[in-house]
């Protein structure tokens, strides 16, 4: 029998029974921030082997819904982080988004991802981590710092993006533990996620009713992301062997400083294939935008509302050059490529795209590729920190990681309720002639928290009518 775990952003991983904090109804477990705290243990589980199940996800579009019972139930949050510490937490977020896409990109087609949501989700796991399992997740997610610096920063940035006082887009990530209730697990795990990620942990039976309990994760995530994520643990995903989902979500919801006019908005070929152009809903504008034209690419940066947050569009000259940027892009080169932009007055054409993905991403492959092997080795794995007996029901370790994102962008940026909060920029004069960005070939966007520079979300559109 085995002992596994899953991971998602959505994570799935698999793991074994261990003396600790059991998840049950009246579990001995600190009371985290968002969550409601039990006071008494079930019977730990036998040593029959489970899995530890870990789901992250991303998606752009209209916001969750509150949890009221969490919200009401939060302690004191902690100060946005030192720029220093959005510096660090952005700079290893993008660098493994680099790595990652990388591998990605061999998919055909539209996609999508999310590199704070994936980071975030990771890191969550991280915390249960011990030894060279600790130590290879750290080089692939790029963490320079020790693990308590590295949750002190994102426990900051979580707070910076939850400031309800924020009220010209929505930004927030969502997270949650759902854990076997005869699980013992580690009160120092419960505690340490409890504490940087506001993850409640939430009794569930993978035991005696896996599928259910999958309904009910599916559930949970549908409903905080408005029915935008839908059956992120696939049938047969969880199972008797199940002990922890771990669930990341990240949601935006923002306006354009400057809006496109749907009156504007006309069918334009978009070359998918030099030779083979559609004509598909293609919005236009000409306003004053942050705009290079440098080494074969042109660069186009639109901000939202609050201006905290942008899009960045990178098209390659060549209507067939999408495979050379990919090939290019690291880093390091966006990072140029951004500060090489300045403000003018810019003509621009995008067409209207909407990504949603049928089936999340399957990652564990990827992740094993960019050195992160023993976390994924149910004979080398060491998450002691999330059970201290893994002779109960054998070696814990992960078992898959699923990824899935919903991207849409159109007129009015995203559907966001507080469109007019604030003002639209005004536009700077001129006596350049505007500079021209036309979309009408495959590129890459880049959403952006300009604040720290970090990727929230990214990919490519390859055909804005689905590919």
């Amino acid at each position: 029998m085995r002992t596994s775990c899953f991971l998602l952003p959505l994570f799935l991983a698999a793991c074994a029974p261990s003396n600790a904090t059991t998840a049950g109804p009246s579990a001995t477990s600190p009371p985290t921030p968002g969550a409601s705290r039990s006071d008494a243990a079930p019977d730990p589980a036998t040593a029959a082997p489970a899995r530890l199940a870990a789901r992250g996800f991303g998606g752009s579009g209209p916001p969750p819904a509150p949890d009221r019972a969490a919200e009401s139930a939060e302690g004191p949050q902690p100060s946005s982080p030192s720029p220093e510490q959005a510096r660090l937490l952005a700079a290893s977020s993008n660098a493994f988004a680099m790595d990652l896409y990388a591998r990605l990109r061999t998919q055909r087609g539209n996609l999508a991802v999310s590199p704070a949501s994936l980071s975030l989700a990771l890191a969550m796991t991280w915390a249960g981590a011990k030894g060279a399992t600790a130590v290879e997740m750290a080089s692939v997610l790029h963490f320079s710092a020790d693990q308590a610096q590295v949750l002190d920063g994102a426990s900051r940035q979580l707070s910076a993006w939850h400031d309800r006082r924020q009220t010209a887009y929505t930004l927030r990530a969502s997270n949650r533990l759902f854990g076997e209730q005869r699980y013992p697990f580690a009160p120092s795990f419960i505690r340490k996620t409890g504490e940087a990620f506001s993850a409640p942990l939430e009794p569930t039976d993978f035991v005696g009713a896996a599928e259910a309990s999958r309904a009910r994760i599916n559930a949970w995530v549908a409903k905080e992301t408005n029915d935008r994520i839908k059956d992120i643990i696939p049938r047969g995903g969880v199972d008797g062997q199940t002990l922890l989902v771990l669930v990341n979500a990240i949601y935006f919801r923002g306006t354009w400083a400057s809006s496109f006019s749907e009156r504007e908005t006309r069918a334009a070929p978009f070359f998918a294939t030099p030779q083979r152009p559609k004509d598909v809903p293609t919005m236009h504008q000409e306003a004053s935008f942050r705009y290079a034209a440098v080494d074969g690419l042109r660069v186009l940066e639109i901000p939202y509302i609050g201006e905290d947050l942008a899009m960045t569009f990178v098209l390659p000259d060549a209507k067939d050059g999408l495979d050379t940027l990919e090939q290019r892009l690291t880093s390091d080169k966006l990072s140029s490529w951004i500060a090489a932009t300045w403000h003018g007055r810019v003509r621009v054409w995008i067409p209207r795209f909407e990504i949603d993905a049928s089936e999340p991403l399957a990652l564990s492959k990827h992740l094993i590729g960019l050195g992160m092997k023993r976390a994924f080795d149910p004979m080398q794995a060491d998450f002691t920190g999330m059970s201290s007996s893994p002779g109960l029901g054998g070696r814990l370790f992960i078992d898959n990681v699923f990824h899935k994102v919903f991207v849409k962008v159109d007129e009015k940026g995203t559907e966001a309720a507080a469109a007019s909060a604030v003002g639209i920029r005004a536009i700077s004069a001129s006596t350049a002639p505007p500079s021209e960005f036309r979309a009408d070939h495959p590129f890459l966007f880049f959403l952006r928290d300009l604040r720290s520079g970090m990727i929230l979300f990214m990919g490519r559109v390859a055909n804005p009518a689905g590919a």
